[in-house]
């Protein structure tokens, strides 16, 4: 199996567009092999940066293939890059919000409640 990858494997890129294929050539095939020797699909944030400028070029360079028809695959697949939005963070001023703070020293704490140990 790995030996078809190697020699005529395609690496599966997630575009807003759906699913699109890229032929890298032999070096790369190696390299992205070795990547994804654990994982079948990995996300994008999780590459080093040298991988995340190699599937950069390989995406700029326009080296998709066609896909035949649905449900086959064009060639082994080496693995899959997730392209997934990082989580945006909302932010909420203190003037805006609703939420009610307790006024300072309008309750007493509550007693504590201490169990005594029946002697036998």
């Amino acid at each position: 199996m790995w030996i078809e990858k190697l020699i005529d494997g395609v690496l599966e890129l997630e575009t807003p567009i759906g699913a699109r294929y890229v032929r890298p050539n032999l070096a790369q095939r190696a390299y992205l092999m070795w990547t994804f020797r654990n994982f079948s699909s990995l996300p994008q944030q999780v590459l080093r940066p040298w991988e995340r400028r190699l599937i950069d070029r390989l995406r700029n360079e326009n080296r998709f293939v066609a896909v035949p028809a649905i449900g086959t695959t064009v060639a082994p697949l080496i693995g899959r890059v997730e392209r997934r939005v990082p989580a945006q963070v909302v932010s909420v001023s203190a003037a805006g919000s609703s939420i009610r703070k307790p006024a300072s020293g309008t309750q007493a704490p509550a007693p504590e409640q201490r169990r005594e140990a029946a002697s036998a």
